[in-house]
Parts: structure tokens; sequence; C-alpha cells
């Protein structure tokens, strides 16, 4: 049987930029509009023209896409018409092959937020999707607030998106504008909507992620018939974000009922390079990615317990619902006190590492990870420092170069603006290819903020490590957490570094000690002696 046709709609570039904290620039905005339509969605929603020079810029400098480009907007304001609107005309000068106008269909903000009557606001939807498609562009109607207008005014909410239908809209798109209907109710609606005369092969849905189930939401009205799904790359959002498409695009690619019932634009092929896009927009917006989301978290197939490590050796489907590879993950075994010879071996075989069953080592290396994580150290947070702490217990792990002394200062004084500012100063000594070598480095970047007393240590660590310095120099520090893992006079800092390098690989090493700097240079070492060793260089 012949599968139905679904379209994915992302918002990203709008949408996603009303999550908090989030501002895309232009250049931003081109690099994540290629990656969406090297995945393979439908249409791109590049903004809002007229609204800010950002998006206004994006319209002016994208390319071709293989996806529709869309711009976004909101139906004219009562009073004028649809070609004397200025707001609109910024709209439709943008030149997108799509038009996505945003419109009430809840009576309420009808009358109160607009002002207006009931009857103008169905002109202004009618003739401003008549103007686009006078226009030549494929109208999209997103129907504010449409559930909630839907369970207060059903025959009013249903009016307005008549109005957008009968004036030539390709798409009627029904908004859980305030997240918080749920799953069922949504089918529910959206199933009334389809028997009351639009179309499902037209209908839309938007939703919010206020109560945890915009995915949910998402296929409960795929399943009562509707074909279009917007959604935001890794639920970005206002309040608490959109639909996420790295979960729902893999969903309806491999689970059933939806993988042998619809199709979609994404390829396997193109599902494989999911986690690698949502990882580049985290990138972009410089932040950690989450690592317990679906689908893509580097949690999302990491096994902790024994048992569950023990079972995967013998049979990964026993504890994963998919195989990782289909979405550009991979499997992770972290080790930590509660782990059994299954997951060690597991672990080290990971890395390169095959350790006989039965050998001594193994109670040795679980031995000394649950001492080591009784005195503060996390081992399945910090794969790398695991697997060296691993390899030097089996004699495999080379002294590329020892350290032999460090020191930081942290200065205050003023700066040629008067101001108290802080400068921190690192001095470190390393013996290296049998000759000492002193790097001294300051926390200064080019900008001239003050980064800090572990960026400056970790420059001077970097500076010179002699015949090994080719290794490291694509390095960069990612991430930095610092949690104190006891209390009072006994407190015990616990330094989590993220690192990554030029191919993109991250790797994460913890230090331990009651002096925060003294666990931020343990974490430092282990992450520089992890390349050293992932590099190849003994």
């Amino acid at each position: 049987m012949a599968r139905e046709r679904l379209y994915l709609y992302d918002t990203t570039l709008r949408d996603g930029q009303q999550t908090q904290g989030v501002q895309f620039s232009t250049a931003e905005k081109l690099k994540i509009a290629a990656a969406l339509d090297a995945l393979g969605v439908d249409h791109i929603e590049g903004g809002w023209p007229g609204a800010n020079p950002t998006d206004s810029a994006f319209f002016e400098e994208v390319g071709r896409t293989r996806a529709t480009l869309t711009a976004f907007g909101m139906t004219k304001r009562a009073g004028r018409s649809a070609e004397n609107d200025d707001v609109l005309a910024a709209v439709m000068n943008a030149g997108t092959a799509a038009v996505c106008l945003v419109g009430k269909t809840h009576d309420f903000h009808v009358t109160t937020a607009l002002g207006i009557t009931l009857e103008e606001n169905l002109e202004n939807i009618g003739a401003s999707v008549a103007h686009l498609v006078a226009s030549g562009r494929e109208a999209l109607f997103d129907a504010e607030h449409f559930f909630d207008g839907y369970k207060a005014n059903p025959a009013y909410a249903l009016s307005c998106l008549k109005a957008a239908l009968d004036a030539g809209a390709r798409w009627i798109v029904l908004c859980d504008t305030n997240g918080g209907t749920l799953p069922a109710e949504i089918g529910r609606i959206v199933g009334e909507v389809i028997a009351a005369g639009v179309p499902g092969a037209q209908v839309g849905i938007h939703t919010h992620n206020d109560t945890e189930t915009a995915v949910a939401g998402s296929l409960a009205a795929v399943e009562a018939g509707a074909r279009q799904i917007q959604g935001t790359l890794n639920g970005l959002g206002e309040r608490c974000g959109n639909a996420n498409l790295t979960a729902l695009i893999p969903t309806l690619l491999l689970k059933e009922p939806y993988a042998s019932r619809y199709e979609t634009g994404v390829s396997h092929e193109a599902l494989e390079g999911l986690t690698r896009v949502s990882r580049m927009l985290d990138d972009v917006l410089n932040r950690v990615p989450l690592k317990q989301v679906a689908y893509v978290g580097a949690s999302a197939f990491a096994h902790k317990a024994g048992l569950h490590a023990s079972a995967i050796l013998k049979d990964p489907t026993t504890y994963e619902h998919i195989d990782p590879g289909l979405v550009g993950n991979r499997r992770v075994v972290p080790m930590s006190n509660q782990a059994g010879q299954s997951n060690l071996r597991r672990r080290l075989a990971e890395a390169g590492l095959e350790v006989a069953p039965g050998d001594p080592a193994l109670a040795r290396i679980l031995e000394l990870v649950k001492t080591r994580e009784a005195e503060g150290y996390s081992y399945d947070t910090a794969q790398a420092s695991f697997e060296l702490l691993a390899r030097e217990e089996l004699g495999l792990l080379p002294e590329f170069f020892e350290v032999k002394r460090y020191r930081v200062t942290v200065e205050r004084r003023k700066n040629k603006y008067n101001r108290m500012v802080s400068l921190s100063e690192a001095v470190v000594v390393v013996k290296v290819d049998g000759e000492k070598k002193l790097s001294v480095s300051e926390s200064m970047d080019e900008e001239g903020n003050d980064r800090g007393p572990v960026n400056a240590l970790s420059k001077a660590l970097a500076k010179d490590l002699g015949s090994y310095q080719e290794f490291i120099d694509d390095m960069r520090l990612v991430d930095f957490k610092v949690r104190i893992t006891q209390g009072g006079t006994e407190a015990v800092t616990r330094v989590i570094i993220d690192s990554e390098d030029s191919s993109g690989r991250r790797w994460a090493t913890v230090g331990v000690s009651a002096n925060i700097v003294d666990a931020s240079f343990e974490a430092l070492l282990d992450a520089v002696r992890w390349k050293l060793v992932r590099a190849g260089a003994a």
C-alpha cells in the first residue's frame, strides 16, 4: 500500500529565536538553514521580514534551497486593504515562494487583544490569504490559539479556518499557542475540524511544550488526519519550547505505525546526520547539548547499570529501542560504582582494549573506580578519565610528559577606564623529550575579557609540549562544570571539563580536590593525555 505524505515545516529560525537567551545572527541563520535543507524538511520558515534587521537580511542573502523558503507575518489590520497594509507588504517583499500568516481564531483574543469585531477579523483573514494567492504564493494560515478558541466557541473558530480555506490557503495550521491542550484532546479536535469540512490533507499542527507533550500532541494530530507538522530543532521556542523535530523525525521514520503508513522528505541517509545537526545548533547557541534528550542526547543510549550492560553485550535490543547509528548517535557504557565486569569489559573494548574475562586487572580497575567515586570522582560523566585510569592499571598509558610544577596568580587592578578588573596568570613547567619547558599564559582574551585562572592554566599547559604539540593544537575547552561533593570543612570540589577537537570529537575528564585549581588542573591534564592517546602520539 502506498504511504501517505507527511510534510515537515521547520520554524527554528523564527519560533526558535523566541527562546529566552537566543538571538541568531544572519550568518548563523544561513548556516542553520543550510543544515535544515540538507536534512530534508519541506518548509524552512526564515523569520518575519521587516520585524528586525537580521530577518530582513536573511531573506536578502539566502540562496536557492530545495525546501520551500517561507516568510512569516500577520494578517492585515482592520480598516485597510491587504494591498495597502505596510506590515503585510514587508512580508510579501521578501519574495519567498510561501508565506505563513498568523491570525486570531479565539473570539476572546479578537475582541480583547485586537479590539475589533468578530466579522472584521474574518474579513482580515480572508482578504490577506486571497492577496497571497493572487500574488502566486503558497499561503499558510496559522490559526493562533485555535484549540482554546475552539473549546470556547467552536463555531467561530471554525469560521476563521473556513475564511482562510475559501480564500485559497494551502495549509490551515492549528496552533496550540499556550501549550496547554493534551494529546487526546488535540486528536479529538483535529478529527472534528476535518469532519467539519477542512480537508486533512490541508491541516497542519503547531504545538508548544508547556505540558511536556508537544511531540505526543503532534503525533495525535497526525493520527487524527493532519498532514503537516510544525516544529523546531532541539525543541527551541518561547517559554517551554515547540515540538522537537529531533524527536519527531526519527519517530516518524523508525516507529510503527508511522514508518509503514507515512513518508517524509527526510531520507534514512539524512537521518544518520540528525545528531550532528542537533549538536551543530547547540554549538551555534554556545550551549552544552542536553544529554538526556531522546534519540540525539549523549545519554540516550548510555547503559550504566551492570545488569543492563551484561544484556547489551549479548543483544543490544534488550535495552535499546533503536540502533543508535540510525540517528548518528552511539552507544555508551559508562563506568561508575554501580558497574560490574560486563560494563567494564564493554567500555574497555570501545576504547580498543581487549581484556579477557577473569583477568585480575578487571577486579583491580573496578575496585579503583569504586574507591575514586567514594572520594568524589564521577566516571559515568567523564569517560576519557576512566579510560586513562584503566590504561594506567593495565600498563598501557605512555608517560608523554611530566608536570614539574605549576602556579596561578589572580590580580585585581584598574584598567585604562579606571575600572577594577581581574587578570589571572599561569606558569606551568613540564619535562618533555628530556627537557624542561616553562610556559606562561594569562587569562585575557582578544577582546580584553578575563576568562579566569582555569583558562590561563589551560593555555599555559597547551603552549609547548615539544614533539607532542602538533597533536593538541586543535583542542579547545568547551565546558567547565564545578560541584561541591561534600559540605562543611571537608568540602571536596569536583571539576568536569568537556573538550573538543577540529574533527568534532568531544570528551569529558574529571578532577577532584579540596582546591578548585588543583581539581581543574587534574581534569585539564587528563584531557590532554587522552587526546595524545587517541591521536597515536606515543
